[in-house]
């Protein structure tokens, strides 16, 4: 193609997204992605861009991995997809191995697509077993865009859409750098928080509650890790009003954050989990898994989650290859090792640059945010924006929070299969992308 006809072919390309697509949230990336190849993607134009979102946090072997490739291949030719009540080897071995790699009373799977489908067959598990409807959730949470899901996000995607269902209510998140609840010493009194959300809580339920979702640590909100010790006192809360606790670990789940599950550093055994992203490296896959007694009750009282693709055996075999690679790899050793080197980067980032507040998160799952002055910590989406724009110039994807008023938190998640050669050219580019993007301003 000459250089004229590959200029014509790519106006075109944008002139259909502008006609054709339907805007669904942020900005479209400036760039045509022609394919994707570990930690890398590549342009039409033949750039080479390192990605530090494992796509949407999903891919954590990173892309086009030899194993998931041949998997796929194979599984196409043979077992794609199923009638919704048949089932085949590869779902019941994935249930199977997802149950041995948790704690008990964790033993029973339900494979589905993403990560909303799986937070609604969650909560309406949940809201069937306990006879109630009353569902808490973070005040900056994401689980999902569909009904139950969507009622359950306070991060963003409430105005405009009506009513959600009724009994949602929202708790405080515990961000130890923006304490509400403070010591005398000003560090996060996550417990005197805690206390003040619930008795908010108690004084608005109409005794109806039935679980609380979390995130063990909120991404979309700006990765915030509440602080060790605050889920065992949450479980406890919920105990305390016979309500479940769902833990959804779509983008923790699975060795990103050091641990298989990142719940296990809280010592607290959720009474069901949500899985998606991770579990499927890329391809829709989701789970949720409960204990027998659980599923036994939602199953005497008529439990309904029947959907086009639950059970489908092509992505459960991919599934289970993930498990394989995780395994043989020990990718939890490996997602600390690499997250240590990481969090050094950025530690010696934030020394350079005083538009780094603060750097968080575990293992491969970081946040990074910005901040105009590091005293008053003023945000700045624009700041976040620039930055995110000139990181993609010099050949790093990068996801700043792009929610109003939260826009200034890198959220990284480089692939685990990522090299440290691959993290320290990240760490370089983002480095320099934050010193031009100051220095312009």
């Amino acid at each position: 193609m000459t250089l004229t006809a590959d200029r014509t072919a790519t106006g075109q390309f944008w002139s259909d997204v502008d006609r054709h697509l339907v805007r669904y949230g942020a900005p479209f990336t400036p760039e045509i992605i022609e394919r994707a190849a570990g930690s890398f993607v590549y342009t039409a134009e033949g750039r080479q861009i390192l990605d530090f979102t494992s796509g949407q946090m999903s891919a954590i072997l990173g892309h086009s991995h030899p194993a998931i490739v041949q998997t796929v291949q194979r599984g196409i030719a043979s077992l794609d997809h199923l009638f919704s009540g048949m089932l085949s080897r590869p779902v019941v071995d994935l249930a199977r191995r997802l149950a041995g790699s948790l704690p008990a009373p964790l033993e029973k799977a339900l494979l589905l697509t993403t990560g909303a489908e799986s937070n609604e067959a969650a909560i309406r598990m949940a809201k069937l077993v306990t006879g109630r409807h009353e569902i808490v959730a973070f005040a900056q949470s994401w689980h999902g865009m569909t009904h139950a899901a969507a009622a359950a996000t306070y991060s963003a995607g409430h105005q405009g859409y009506g009513p959600t269902p009724p009994g949602n209510f929202a708790i405080p998140a515990p961000n130890p750098y923006r304490p509400d609840f403070t010591t005398p010493d000003g560090e996060l009194d996550w417990q005197r928080q805690l206390d003040y959300g619930f008795a908010l809580v108690d004084a608005q339920s109409s005794g109806s509650l039935a679980a609380c979702i979390v995130e063990p640590i909120l991404s979309s909100g700006g990765v915030i890790e509440p602080p060790p010790g605050y889920f065992a006192a949450l479980a406890a809360k919920c105990r305390e009003r016979g309500m479940l606790l769902i833990v959804d670990e779509a983008q923790t789940g699975l060795c990103r954050t050091g641990t298989w599950y990142a719940f296990q550093r809280d010592g607290i055994v959720p009474d069901i989990l949500t899985l998606s992203k991770t579990l499927g490296a890329g391809l829709p896959l989701a789970a949720v898994v409960t204990s027998e007694e659980i599923e036994r009750a939602a199953h005497e009282r008529g439990y309904l989650f029947y959907t086009t693709h639950v059970s489908d055996p092509l992505v459960a075999a991919v599934g289970n290859t993930v498990l394989d690679v995780l395994e043989a790899e020990q990718m939890d050793v490996r997602a600390r090792d690499l997250g240590e080197f990481l969090r050094a980067g950025l530690l010696e980032i934030r020394g350079r640059h005083h538009v780094v507040g603060d750097v968080r998160g575990r293992g491969l799952m970081q946040g990074v945010e910005l901040v105009v002055d590091r005293e008053t910590r003023q945000r700045s989406d624009a700041l976040g924006a620039r930055i995110t724009r000139r990181c993609l110039e010099l050949g790093l994807h990068m996801n700043v929070v792009q929610l109003p008023g939260m826009g200034g938190t890198f959220r990284i998640a480089p692939p685990l299969t990522a090299t440290r050669e691959e993290l320290a050219l990240g760490l370089e580019i983002l480095d320099q992308a934050i010193g031009e993007a100051t220095a312009a301003t």
